[in-house]
């Protein structure tokens, strides 16, 4: 393995990030003074169990692992595509716990998602109540009490370490929102112009704003955001539309397949334990059923333990199996499992 491999999938948490070589030059950032990491960088509780556990025990190929690994080296953003259910917000939540990148920033894209919306967001109208009830009680609140970064607008913050920033879905999102992020992941910075107005009339043109997932305030010089250390950025697609080549070229890209019988296997190990026979059954079924649809891996970690649980006989678990597998072959046609 190269130098520069610090993520290994092992899923054993490590400081390898620190040994990440010096960016290339067109990739240097140099944003500061520099952030400390997230006080709850090792604190699991910081995300909800089941993110938890699909970090713990993500099963990773050796192409994700390589390409995870020239994401970080580069400083680039990491495309990720493929079918429903192969993993791929999993791999970030993966790659933030080994590398102890704190909690992951998630940015759940929809077709109404801007750019402004990843990077922060300003009430006006909470601001001008605070001002006009401020001859009745404390001084009226500054632009910075009305404003809170977003996901993206945390991430490229100048913290020492990257934090890891889940863009998901991107796929749905308006047709200029690829774009629109083209410079700010090339710059690796942004402005707020309510904060660069009031930068005037500061004498420090210090603005102490909240970041996401956290009541934390960071500070903010005149208005203007530079990262230091190069966010881990995933973006997920489910192939679903073509992005501008522009926007592609400036992504390390990495395409999931449907994993095979010992891809699964090993999956459903990490999750559930040894496969028994009645289970190694069920991912034969699945993997043939799975030509014709498109079934996540998350039903057939369902169906396993569903036909696991209660203290079944051989005879009542192999009849129950039979019972799910037409639930799963449902679930391709959109019905759910």
């Amino acid at each position: 393995m190269p130098h520069w491999s610090v993520y290994t999938g092992t899923n054993e948490p490590h400081d390898g990030i620190a040994e990440l070589p010096v960016p290339p030059p067109w990739r240097a950032f140099d944003g500061g003074p520099a952030l400390p990491p997230p006080a709850d960088t090792d604190d699991e509780s910081a995300v909800s169990p089941d993110r938890a556990h699909r970090a713990r025990t993500y099963v990773p190929t050796p192409e994700s692992i390589q390409l995870v690994n020239a994401a970080l080296c580069l400083r680039r953003p990491l495309l990720v595509t493929g079918p429903p259910g192969t993993g791929k917000s999993s791999l970030a939540y993966a790659v933030a716990r080994e590398l102890r990148l704190g909690p992951v920033l998630r940015w759940n894209i929809t077709s109404r998602s801007t750019l402004a919306d990843g990077l922060y967001q300003y009430d006006p109208l909470s601001r001008l109540y605070a001002a006009r009830d401020g001859g009745h009680g404390p001084a009226p609140d500054g632009v910075e009490d009305h404003l809170r970064l977003g996901p993206l607008g945390t991430a490229l913050l100048p913290y020492h370490r990257p934090r890891a920033l889940l863009v998901d879905e991107i796929d749905k999102s308006d047709l200029d929102l690829p774009n629109d992020l083209l410079n700010v992941l090339e710059e690796g910075q942004y402005e707020i112009p309510e904060l660069v107005r009031a930068a005037r009339h500061s004498p420090d043109g210090r603005a102490q704003v909240l970041a996401d997932g956290t009541d934390a305030p960071a500070p903010v010089l005149r208005g203007r955001v530079r990262c230091r250390a190069f966010p881990f950025v995933v973006l997920t697609s489910n192939g679903e539309r073509e992005f501008p080549p522009a926007f592609l070229r400036r992504c390390v890209r990495l395409r999931l397949r449907r994993p095979d019988h010992t891809q699964l296997t090993d999956i459903v190990r990490a999750h559930l334990g040894e496969p028994d026979a009645q289970a190694q059954t069920l991912i034969t079924d699945f993997l043939t059923r799975a030509g014709t649809g498109e079934l996540a891996t998350d039903q057939l970690l369902n169906a396993i333990y569903l036909t696991g649980v209660a203290g079944l006989e051989a005879d009542s678990r192999e009849k129950l199996a039979e019972q799910l597998m037409p639930y799963l072959s449902a679930a391709a046609e959109g019905d759910g499992f």
